[in-house]
């Protein structure tokens, strides 16, 4: 079971020392849940069951992002842009969408505290940063840290660049004084070229312990991503580099969930 307290962390903190969305959150290596990804859009209704329909859709890409591209209005860093131009940073935007996924391998039945590895694979995302965490529920405002289930994370996980090399940027920021494990990892030197029709793949290996008691424990990836840097007209630069065009206002980020696996501990 787990031994150290969790803290939930917000990737969408407009702070400028947060460097979070959207170069990741190098301050923040610990476990997260996706609830407090404000800032980002949601790509699937089926992420918010059980919430009133007019609040889904004020919460899906198409409404609280696209929606301010297509409709800019005076004051809006959309509104600069041409029809054309508009026109172009929502293809590409949408093709990134469709690229964008993550999946999760796991053993199908453990047993008790048996130590074991799972894997989450994504491909995707307008980097150059993306991120990948482990989670109970594939619900975007209920989901919580695997370890609130009961998986134990071990290690730092091992994590595997766009360019097939190990990464350790993000976990060489843990807290040497702290446990290791963590359920969530910044990837970087992510892009795209939607126009190319290219995406990186990137992968994170966690080192688990399962439940000391027999039953059914879920387990899901949840993905964090941009859309509008690797777009036309969807970049402007700032003091912090590249900037996404909408700002944090824009609501360009995304959130996308794996299946849930249901693993059984027998």
């Amino acid at each position: 079971m787990v031994r150290r307290v969790l803290v939930l962390v917000c990737l969408a903190l407009g702070a400028p020392n947060a460097l979070a969305y959207p170069g990741g959150t190098p301050s923040y290596v610990t476990d997260v849940a996706p609830y407090c990804t404000s800032c980002h859009s949601s790509t699937s209704p089926d992420q918010l069951q059980g919430v009133p329909t007019q609040r889904v859709q004020a919460e899906l890409a198409d409404k609280k992002h696209i929606a301010k591209i297509k409709g800019a209005k005076e004051g809006s860093p959309y509104a600069a842009l041409t029809a054309a131009q508009r026109t172009a940073l929502i293809g590409a935007i949408e093709q990134i969408d469709a690229a964008s996924r993550i999946s999760l391998v796991a053993p199908t039945t453990l047993k008790p505290d048996q130590v074991f590895e799972v894997t989450l694979n994504a491909t995707g995302g307008s980097g150059p940063t993306v991120g990948m965490a482990l989670v109970d529920s594939d619900q975007r405002w209920q989901a919580r840290p695997a370890a609130s289930a009961g998986w134990q994370v071990l290690d730092k996980p091992s994590v595997t660049g766009p360019d097939g090399q190990p990464q350790t940027q993000f976990t060489d920021g843990r807290n040497p004084m702290l446990p290791p494990g963590t359920s969530y990892v910044n990837v970087y030197g992510v892009s795209a070229d939607p126009g190319q029709g290219t995406f990186s793949s990137v992968s994170a290996t966690f080192r688990l312990r399962a439940p000391h008691l027999p039953g059914e424990y879920p387990l899901a990836a949840v993905f964090f991503y941009g859309t509008e840097k690797a777009a036309p007209h969807g970049a402007v630069e700032s003091l912090q580099g590249k900037r996404p065009l909408g700002g944090f206002g824009g609501n360009s980020g995304r959130v996308k969930f794996s299946p849930v696996l249901r693993i059984q501990v027998r």
